[in-house]
């Protein structure tokens, strides 16, 4: 991802996020907080989803962020 976004934009989003789980084919993942929960989800879910699914060798569809004090 870091290639991808770039270094300034991955370290503002990317930085303290943590994928909880998979659910059929829903990951869920908590960042820092709303407005970064949102913008991960808006405009690199996608290509989180194409990663993940590669990475644990399981179809990942939809990709949830919320932020950290939901959780």
């Amino acid at each position: 991802m870091a290639g991808a976004v770039g270094a300034d934009t991955f370290d503002r989003l990317f930085a303290g996020i943590r994928f909880d789980r998979l659910d059929g084919t829903m990951l869920y993942a908590f960042a820092k907080d709303e407005e970064i929960a949102s913008d991960i989800e808006d405009g690199y879910s996608i290509y989180i989803a194409a990663v993940a699914s590669r990475v644990l060798k399981r179809q990942v569809d939809v990709v949830v962020v919320m932020p950290k004090v939901l959780q």
